[in-house]
């Protein structure tokens, strides 16, 4: 009885990696179908929770860092829905890092997943905008809820490609983590608290995720009605923020915690 896992205790670092690496040889298994249609659901996940961002921040007085702290803690819900309902986000299968340098699958497996997960997430986003559009959403608060969405488009698109690279890797290093801390729980309750901090500190930071941009750069196109949003603005800092994300999940996170706990020892 003394050998049985605690149901109370989180999984320990070590035992956190081997399941990561077990979930990216999964993951990498699935079928093209249930892939994909997880990664529509990651999709509007993300969106809806990033329009809850957009709502929460709008004509807020409770002065920057406070106004930020409660627009990321509501953007929680997006990555809450993903790891408990259950869906493919792109951000998070980074982490199938861990079981490509552990050499259990493939780099074709590894960037197919990427792909669909992208792809599926990147249109899951655009439907939820007709939605949200047709919902009139914008219009909440006599249209400032829309004006919101406009100015939260422009900046991101004003930003250089160092501030965008930069953001979406630290974004993603946050995101990474909060998956990582979710496998060490054992409970909704645990999967939840593994998400909140990470992903709160990571919105409040203004750092860059390249699936909310998806819609919240649409979004706010639709919205705009001055043209103050760059669309060349928008195409550099998706490229960027992406490749920037990319490097934040696979080396800061993958990366290290495979060479701490997965690497094969020197004989």
């Amino acid at each position: 009885m003394d050998n049985q896992p605690s149901l109370i205790d989180a999984y320990s670092p070590s035992e956190i990696a081997r399941k990561v690496e077990g979930m990216g040889v999964a993951k990498a298994n699935a079928d093209t179908l249930t892939v994909f249609v997880l990664a529509l659901l990651a999709g509007a996940f993300i969106a809806l929770a990033s329009l809850l961002f957009t709502l929460v921040v709008t004509d807020s007085q409770l002065g920057y860092g406070i106004t930020r702290l409660i627009g990321g803690l509501s953007f929680c819900l997006g990555l809450v829905l993903v790891v408990v309902a259950g869906a493919e986000l792109f951000t998070g299968n980074n982490l199938l890092a861990m079981a490509w340098a552990s050499r259990r699958i493939s780099t074709r497996a590894l960037l197919r997943n990427w792909l669909l997960s992208y792809v599926g997430n990147v249109i899951g986003c655009l439907g939820t905008v007709l939605l949200v559009v047709c919902a009139n959403t914008g219009g909440l608060a006599d249209g400032a809820v829309g004006e919101m969405a406009v100015r939260i488009a422009a900046s991101k698109a004003d930003l250089s490609l160092l501030e965008a690279f930069s953001r979406g890797i630290l974004c993603n290093a946050l995101v990474c983590m909060a998956v990582w801390l979710v496998m060490g729980g054992h409970s909704v309750t645990d999967k939840i608290l593994a998400v909140i901090f990470p992903v709160t500190a990571f919105v409040a930071l203004g750092f860059e995720h390249s699936i909310a941009n998806w819609f919240f750069f649409p979004y706010g196109l639709l919205l705009d009605a001055q043209g103050l949003i760059s669309p060349a603005g928008i195409a550099w800092n998706l490229l960027a923020v992406t490749a920037g994300n990319i490097v934040g999940g696979t080396l800061l996170v993958a990366g290290i915690y495979w060479v701490a706990y997965l690497r094969r020892p020197a004989n």
